[in-house]
């Protein structure tokens, strides 16, 4: 990825380190324009936020890059890094209802660490997400997908007209679509059976434990539906 303003191999981390809080963005959030070959900062508007601001409505230069790196892309819309690493690294963000140009963005919890996509992405492979729908009880699952809509529309600008963000976690209207969208939520402390379930079996995995299936279905069992503490 080219940083902005910047040569190819320019990590977005690394120009986010030499500008500083108050450096120039460039075309950070993605298509900024360009004139006479010097790629021009979108504006507050566009962004929902500024990104290099260093506090108040803003999220850090910092934590726009990384995450920017994470995703391989730039972000498209407002987020909040809301969950992160013991060394500060962003874990999980927290997504505005709606990206900069309008379109609704139904995942208002993302996963964004790496090494935490790669075991979810492990689990999914090995049938995960069929295990973890048979596993969870499915009113309390329908109970998740109700509150994590609520919160996401309570999110939406109250001048809004146009379209809105649908279903519940991740978009999904029933059942269990995507294990890492339930993860995102059950880390950031939403109370996600789905994400819960996940846990348990990342937990026995790294233990040397079983296979999906077992360790999440009697963490469940054990009352391990509850969110986890605030990070």
């Amino acid at each position: 990825m080219t940083a902005p303003g910047g040569s190819r191999g320019t990590s977005l981390r690394d120009w986010a380190d030499e500008a500083g809080p108050t450096g120039d963005p460039g075309g950070l959030a993605g298509g900024g324009r360009q004139d006479r070959g010097v790629e021009r900062a979108p504006s507050a508007a566009r962004l929902g936020a500024e990104p290099w601001a260093a506090g108040g409505d803003g999220i850090s230069l910092r934590d726009w890059a990384d995450v920017a790196e994470l995703l391989g892309r730039l972000p498209q819309g407002g987020f909040r890094v809301w969950v992160r690493h013991a060394d500060g690294s962003p874990r999980v963000i927290r997504n505005d209802p709606l990206l900069v140009d309008g379109t609704p963005m139904p995942t208002r919890y993302w996963l964004v660490s790496a090494s935490d996509r790669l075991a979810v992405s492990r689990l999914e492979s090995q049938g995960g997400v069929g295990e973890a729908e048979t596993a969870v009880d499915a009113a309390a699952l329908e109970s998740a997908h109700s509150r994590y809509a609520a919160e996401r529309e309570a999110a939406v600008p109250d001048d809004h007209e146009g379209p809105r963000p649908t279903g519940g976690v991740g978009g999904t209207r029933q059942g269990v679509k995507c294990l890492h969208a339930h993860y995102a939520w059950y880390l950031a402390g939403g109370a996600d059976p789905v994400g819960a379930w996940v846990a348990a079996e990342l937990a026995a995995e790294s233990s040397g434990g079983n296979s999906p299936g077992g360790g999440g279905a009697a963490a469940l069992a054990a009352g391990a539906g509850s969110a986890p503490p605030a990070s």
